[in-house]
């Protein structure tokens, strides 16, 4: 199936086709790395990233290029307030940001360019839009973009910008208005900035003209794809397309993706409100990041999510029963044969998986597939009719859906271990947290083997090292479950 994706300048769902017939250009936009990620952050990225997997499992290589902004307004402002440079300042929130895509089961981009290694790249770019008439430099020695320079200016947005004042100026990174100014490309220096000497001046580039570069330097003038939150999509993108179209001639994406912000209980999320959560918050809290990934994903990306606390304990039962359904039909013992209904049953299930992910991402419809794969098959198996012949198919579809949502093997490890020793240096650590800290100490492999351990004192009728097994457990978060088809374990 090929492939079908909304498209925001279009306003239609398309076919997402690489240009070359091989490789899909996909630009994401990045962090600025001024503070810890939000869950709000993050909902875009396991988008992308859900995105990405689907379609290299359908063939498609995907050449994946995610920028780490990490000169802006925000990070020389924060810096300027510890009384270091940006220098030593953003690495420790870079480092954050790649510790929780990783714990939340996310692809490294295949590149990641800084902005600050690609200034060269800037000043050009803005030579090129001065020498059309497009770019000019103010008496403070900062460079802006002319909008009333290109006509289709608003054409991703759909903002009616007619009511623009000539000439009118803005010089922050980021703005909410209805009708844009010129924005600045280039910022003179003020004293005490981080800078570089260019022939523009003693300066920094401004957030917008870093995507168009690094962009069009890595993956060509014209992008297959170009992703990000709903939030960026005016002025950021708006703003990415002027400058880029303006310079090239070309159209710089085919195709735009953006995914819808998400609530927290109803409400928009802010620090003011008390709703704000990181990553590692939650992790202190006791929740997996396989539960978060899946709460995330679980509303396809053009609707919003409303984050709750008790939607993300069903998402961490949800993933609990998707591995307890996978060690039950491993682990067996079935009977010889094959039953031909369940066997249509699993198939059916992983071609309603792909349909529903080839139509605009739907993570929904693609979820209740594999549900209904696990209720028929467990109810076959309660009344002996899930043979030998059915367990490989099954098993099949349930690697698929884990090689897009990824979500049955959790990552978080180094992530909950850092975000507890600064909890315990902090004295901020929770009874939950505790309780991670326990279970983090144990591995995949060691639960197995204390598993066989209380299995064998069983068989030994030496009751009193089961129970002392099963009680250690369960005091690390691990509980055991025996059933007539074996012990089945999970993490709290």
């Amino acid at each position: 199936m090929t492939p079908q994706l909304f498209n925001t300048l279009s306003t239609q769902v398309e076919p997402l086709i690489p240009a070359d017939g091989k490789t899909l250009t996909l630009y994401a936009c990045g962090p600025t790395v001024y503070d810890y990620g939000h869950i709000g952050n993050f909902r875009t990225f396991v988008h992308v990233d859900l995105l990405r997997r689907f379609l290299e499992q359908q063939g498609i290589a995907v050449k994946h290029v995610m920028n780490i902004t990490d000169v802006d307004d925000k990070i020389i402002r924060n810096a300027a307030a510890q009384g270091v440079s940006i220098a030593e300042y953003t690495p420790r929130y870079e480092r954050a940001f790649l510790e929780d895509l990783r714990a939340l089961g996310c692809l490294d981009p295949v590149l990641m360019p800084h902005a600050t290694e690609n200034i060269p790249e800037m000043v050009a770019l803005i030579q090129t839009l001065e020498k059309r008439g497009l770019a000019y430099r103010t008496e403070d020695g900062s460079w802006y973009f002319r909008i009333q320079g290109d006509p289709e200016y608003g054409k991703l947005s759909k903002k009616d910008l007619s009511g623009n004042t000539a000439g009118a100026r803005v010089d922050v990174d980021e703005y909410e208005k209805d009708s844009a100014s010129d924005f600045a490309m280039w910022k003179a220096a003020k004293p005490g900035e981080h800078a570089w000497d260019t022939v523009l001046g003693h300066g920094r580039p401004g957030w917008h003209i870093e995507c168009s570069a690094m962009a069009m330097k890595f993956l060509g003038e014209t992008l297959d794809l170009h992703a990000g939150g709903e939030d960026l999509m005016f002025p950021h993108h708006e703003n990415e397309i002027a400058q880029s179209e303006s310079a090239t001639g070309k159209l710089f994406a085919r195709h735009w993706m953006h995914v819808r912000f998400l609530l927290v209980e109803g409400r928009k999320m802010s620090k003011s409100e008390g709703n704000f959560f990181t990553l590692r918050d939650l992790l202190l809290r006791g929740y997996r990041a396989s539960a978060i990934r899946f709460l995330l994903l679980s509303v396809p990306y053009r609707h919003q999510l409303n984050f709750t606390f008790d939607g993300l304990a069903e998402s961490a039962s949800a993933v609990e029963r998707l591995r307890t359904f996978r060690q039950r039909v491993q682990h067996g013992p079935w009977p010889a044969g094959e039953n031909a209904d369940l066997l249509t049953q699993s198939n059916q299930a992983a071609h309603a998986f792909t349909a529903a992910l080839s139509n605009d991402l739907n993570t929904a419809e693609a979820r209740a597939a594999i549900f209904d794969l696990v209720r028929h098959a467990n109810t076959a198996a309660d009344h002996g009719q899930l043979l030998q012949g059915n367990v490989q198919p099954i098993l099949n579809a349930l690697t698929r859906f884990d090689q897009v949502f990824n979500v049955l093997e959790d990552r978080d490890t180094a992530i909950a271990r850092g975000a507890l020793a600064w909890a315990e240096q902090e004295g901020k650590l929770t009874e939950a947290a505790t309780e991670l800290q326990a279970s983090l100490e144990l591995s995949d492999a060691d639960i197995e083997s204390l598993v066989a351990q209380r299995s064998d004192a069983k068989k030994s009728r030496n009751f009193a090292r089961a129970d002392a097994i099963r009680n250690d457990l369960a005091a690390k978060g691990i509980l055991l479950e025996d059933s007539k088809d074996g012990v089945r374990w999970k993490r709290k």
